[in-house]
């Protein structure tokens, strides 16, 4: 996607501001009195609402759990000490992930074309999480000195605008708030890029993967994309050198062997994320095959092929196909939420709930069941009941948009139109569109009339989203 080029690779530019790269930052130090650790996350908040209204995203439920645990457990070993992050997943097959201040994480679902193991892609995330551990964006100010809070707001400004296709006026913006440090990029990056490599080889190994898979996913990437003329944007934000292979092969050889190098689970994710990237259906299906050909029993493979039958409405076939999976591992989660969504796809509502029951009270707290849960009772024409499954669901995920999107549609459906105004105003505070925001509360307010508890509780809200509209603009120069 080509809008993605300047907002990504501005962001490195970020990251690479120049730092220390021996010295550890402390609270008390210089970086965090120009920017704190609170300033950060409001920034990153800020940028990731008007990210979100500006770039196609993944929303499969199965795909951001995966992410989202496998960041958290990396994130439980490092040497982060703010642990609230947010996650953004780009609909992109393009290679690339990036973390921004305030604990944003970002992911392309090229990663998973591009990483073959999941330890591949944990040495990718164990980087990005280095940059946020290290402050990276913060200890770059430090050094700069002259650049304040003011002018990086204006810098990220830039960087939204050319996300969402202001071109020329974008770059204008990014040129004239931070010049000098795109043209130090390369010198700068360097001592960041080794000093995220060393901790996230580091944390690798206290996660329990075996760090030797970030050297292999570096040499890997240098041999795929020697002679491409345009690399993929991790390479020209992430510049893979000899002297980088050599530096991180040495670090990784110093631990000692056994730790994971690939999981089943990974390997069901990446066979999720290339169906979606795959022409049709029928193409999918047809490389899918061709791996049982090759491996008859790469479980992977034929669950991919099982969820290409059912896209492409062949499900007996796909029924055929799971049937060996779940035999061999009858309370798999991600076997079973197939089997249901073949269930709801083939109209077999009763079989779905039944299932559906069971693994619920094996997995009480699974955010892809409960979603699954919420749509089969909408096709059963239940919205009441959906209704409380995705209540329940928002507690947990209050600052996920898709969650907020289908809150706002069941209770549509359910006929509470003061609650669809409400769910509506959080989805488009969460997408940094608040004016629309605004003015579904001033719809909900209507409704509530001379009820004037939940009339004060809207207000009350609406002023808060106000306030958070103001600090974006000021934050961002607007």
């Amino acid at each position: 996607m080509n809008l993605l080029r300047p907002t990504l690779l501005t962001l490195a530019c970020l990251m690479a501001l120049p730092g220390h790269a021996d010295d550890l930052p402390s609270l008390g130090d210089a970086s965090s009195a120009i920017v704190s650790p609170q300033q950060e996350h409001q920034l990153g908040r800020a940028w990731l609402s008007l990210l979100r209204g500006q770039v196609n995203q993944l929303n499969d439920p199965q795909l951001k759990d995966f992410v989202e645990t496998s960041v958290y457990k990396l994130a439980e070993t490092s040497q982060l000490q703010d642990r609230r992050l947010e996650f953004i997943l780009i609909d992109s097959k393009e290679l690339n992930a990036f973390a921004a201040p305030g604990g944003i994480v970002g992911v392309n679902g090229g990663l998973f074309l591009n990483a073959q193991t999941e330890g591949e892609y944990a040495s990718v995330l164990a980087h990005e999480l280095a940059h946020l551990s290290q402050r990276h964006f913060a200890r770059g100010v430090e050094a700069q000195q002259r650049m304040q809070l003011p002018m990086m707001a204006a810098l990220l400004a830039g960087i939204v605008l050319a996300a969402g296709g202001g071109g020329d006026a974008g770059i204008g913006v990014i040129a004239g708030t931070q010049a000098a440090a795109i043209q130090e990029q390369r010198r700068f990056s360097r001592q960041n890029e080794q000093e995220a490599d060393r901790f996230g080889i580091l944390n690798l190994e206290k996660a329990g993967y075996d760090p030797r898979n970030m050297p292999s996913m570096f040499e890997r990437l240098a041999r795929q994309y020697r002679y491409d003329a345009k690399p993929p944007e991790f390479l020209l934000t992430h510049p893979v050198t000899e002297s980088r292979i050599a530096d991180t092969r040495n670090r990784a050889e110093q631990a000692p062997k056994g730790g994971v190098e690939d999981s089943l689970r990974y390997q069901l994710i990446r066979a999720r994320v290339a169906l979606t990237y795959e022409g049709t259906p029928g193409l999918a299906a047809k490389r899918f095959r061709a791996q049982l050909d090759d491996n008859p029993s790469m479980d992977a493979a034929r669950y991919g092929l099982a969820l290409a039958l059912i896209k492409g409405g062949r499900l007996n076939e796909a029924r055929e196909n799971l049937k060996p999976l779940l035999a061999k591992a009858p309370n798999d989660i991600t076997y079973n939420l197939a089997q249901i969504d073949l269930d709801i796809t083939n109209n077999r509502l009763a079989d779905a709930q039944q299932r559906a029951t069971r693994m619920q009270g094996q997995y009480p707290s699974n955010y892809p069941l409960k979603q699954v849960r919420a749509d089969l009772l909408i096709k059963q024409g239940k919205p009441a009941e959906a209704e409380k499954v995705l209540d329940d669901l928002v507690k947990n995920r209050p600052d996920d948009p898709d969650v907020w999107y289908d809150v706002a549609e069941v209770r549509g459906l359910s006929g509470n139109t003061i609650g669809l105004h409400r769910a509506r105003a959080e989805y488009f505070t969460l997408v940094g569109d608040f004016d629309q925001a605004i003015q579904q509360l001033d719809y909900a307010k209507r409704r509530a009339g001379s009820n004037f508890p939940l009339a004060s509780q809207i207000d009350q809200r609406q002023r808060e989203i106000m306030e958070q509209q103001r600090m974006v603009k000021e934050m961002m120069g607007r």
